[in-house]
């Protein structure tokens, strides 16, 4: 997949990278996306092929389902999703691959997050959709979580 077509966010968090981790996949909800959405997992299985299911909800009512699977796991390290499936290994209406990874980072942890799309028009639209500043949000939510700010 070209660089070309991957956005990314990426922040230094003042904390150990194993609350960082703790803090990306035990509190989800509370970081996953820009408030005042809140996100709500239906379902989510932290392993190689299981489902990924949450809700994102708006401030007016709207509703966003955010369902695939996860391609890999890796404690510590990273998670990888992808909306190109949903449970069972169904193909469905791929529009990225997200990428949620963290590594030490001196007496911190660097936090990186991308979304890679299969196509120009794809990045586009979550260009258009307001990706900088809605994972940018996400990202410092997640640390000031994890940096015990919050």
């Amino acid at each position: 997949m070209a660089d070309d077509l991957e956005l990314r966010v990426e922040r230094r968090i003042d904390a150990p990278v194993e609350t960082v981790w703790q803090t990306m996949t035990e509190r989800l909800e509370e970081w996953f996306c820009p408030k005042p959405w809140q996100a709500r997992v239906r379902e989510l299985e932290w392993r190689p092929g299981g489902r990924s299911a949450l809700v994102m909800h708006g401030p007016n009512g709207e509703e966003m389902l955010n369902e695939g699977v996860v391609l890999a796991f890796e404690p510590n390290r990273h998670f990888i999703v992808t909306d190109a499936f949903t449970a069972g290994w169904r193909p469905a209406g791929p529009f990225m691959v997200g990428v949620f990874e963290v590594e030490p980072d001196g007496d911190g942890t660097l936090y990186r997050a991308s979304a890679r799309h299969w196509t120009r028009d794809a990045l586009e639209r979550h260009q258009a959709m307001g990706f900088e500043a809605g994972w940018g949000a996400a990202a410092d939510q997640l640390k000031a979580l994890a940096e015990g700010t919050t």
